[in-house]
């Protein structure tokens, strides 16, 4: 399971000097059997948060918890039980996928024999024979995103985290990885996706929080919040939203303005 409470992120240092508020407040629970989903536009603070929750970053206020460890006071018993893939995951170009996924999973100090059986095990399961053993630097971008994937679950965690996993992929390779993703909920593992994609978001997900600007405006599953705003899609329901939030800061802005010229 993963548990978000009043998470907060802020950065310093701007151009302007000004502080620059990633992430606000952001609370929501992924559980379990399901996959839930970090939807928002680009800067939306999607990354800032699953790279908190993967321990990379550290957040400038709130909890995060994987498995019951918080990510701030137990970073090695979180980091231990996430699998990670970074919008950004590179592989090493002078490296088989085969070699690749066998260093990490000796990093993650798997059992040789283990080891070997998971990885032969994820191969098969991705569609990866034809160029396992293949330098990284010569595969095309789906296979490379295939041999991150297999690089995230060699150890077999039991929650994973996917920052746009399907960025850059054509439409066959991404609906590959889509279903793939799918049927790691049979495990019972934990799984958060963040997408802009609307329809991928859609398809994947049983529960969405909807982020925009840093701040969770809804989160709950994809089936109530058809019911609650009485749409169709997830699309229609992220418009809607979004454009709520933008008449209300309109308005915020007229009233300051107004605060500042009887002032």
């Amino acid at each position: 399971m993963i548990e978000v409470e009043d998470l907060s992120k802020v950065y310093h240092g701007s151009d302007d000097g000004r502080p620059v508020i990633a992430l606000r407040d952001a609370t929501f629970t992924a559980r379990p059997g399901r996959i839930f989903g970090l939807i928002g536009a680009n800067g939306a603070g999607k990354t800032t948060t699953l790279r908190i929750l993967s321990t990379v970053l550290g957040p400038s206020g709130g909890h995060a918890r994987i498995c019951g460890f918080d990510v701030q006071k137990d970073p090695d018993e979180a980091r231990r039980r996430i699998g990670f893939l970074s919008g950004s995951t590179g592989v090493y170009d002078r490296m088989t996928p085969r070699e690749f996924i066998d260093y990490f999973g000796g990093l993650a100090g798997l059992d040789p024999n283990v080891l070997t059986k998971r990885r032969e095990e994820l191969i098969e399961m991705l569609d990866m024979g034809s160029f396992a053993d293949r330098y990284c630097g010569v595969l095309s971008t789906g296979q490379k995103q295939k041999a991150s994937i297999a690089r995230s679950l060699i150890h077999d965690p039991p929650v994973l985290i996917f920052d746009e996993p399907t960025s850059g992929l054509d439409i066959l390779v991404a609906r590959t990885v889509i279903d793939f993703l799918e049927s790691l909920k049979s495990d019972k593992r934990t799984i958060i996706v963040s997408t802009h994609i609307m329809t991928e978001a859609e398809q994947l997900c049983d529960d969405i929080a909807i982020i925009h600007r840093g701040r969770v405006l809804v989160c709950d599953s994809v089936d109530a919040l058809k019911e609650k705003y009485k749409e169709d899609s997830i699309q229609n329901i992220f418009y809607h939203l979004i454009d709520e939030q933008k008449e209300l800061e309109s308005k915020e802005n007229k009233g300051s303005e107004k605060d500042g010229a009887s002032s």
